[in-house]
């Protein structure tokens, strides 16, 4: 799977407003309504799902990035949404540092397999330095989806 498969270009956000993780988590399930990707109804529903997993266990698994996910059954199909923080925002991350990256996934309940798939690839590419680097660099919505179709060519091309 590629992140053309389930990003939604709409809802990338290059400079998040929000300061705290479920703001964060808010402001990327509004990107991803406003993109006509999940419907504007569920949108708090959806979030408070993502956030209940959250208090679960962080998904901000360290070196500036996190990775909320949720499954719910308002969803057709595995959509994503990227948001990128200059400042930085306390994910309550394994290794206690701010988060400057966040894919958010969401996924119907029924498609385990799509979710996985989809988890596997931003968790291969977050694995990379230089990926984390340029994300990280990337303050337009163009330049975000530059690098993540970079990384869809590269994977490819293995």
């Amino acid at each position: 799977m590629k992140f053309a498969d389930f990003i939604v270009k709409e809802a990338i956000v290059p400079e998040l407003k929000s300061t705290d993780r479920d703001g964060v988590i808010r402001e990327l399930v509004a990107a991803l309504a406003a993109a006509k990707a999940l419907p504007a109804s569920e949108v708090e529903a959806v979030a408070k799902a993502i956030i209940s997993r959250e208090k679960n266990g962080s998904t901000g698994f360290g070196k500036g990035v996190a990775v909320p996910h949720a499954k719910h059954p308002a969803l057709k199909k595995s959509v994503g949404a990227v948001g990128r923080s200059a400042v930085g925002v306390n994910f309550v991350s394994l290794d206690q540092a701010p988060v400057y990256s966040v894919f958010l996934l969401l996924s119907p309940t029924n498609t385990p397999d799509a979710h996985l798939q989809a988890m596997e690839n931003i968790f291969r590419h977050l694995q990379q330095d230089t990926f984390r680097r340029f994300l990280r660099q990337s303050d337009s919505r163009q330049k975000i989806v530059e690098l993540l179709e970079e990384a869809d060519q590269a994977g490819a091309a293995r």
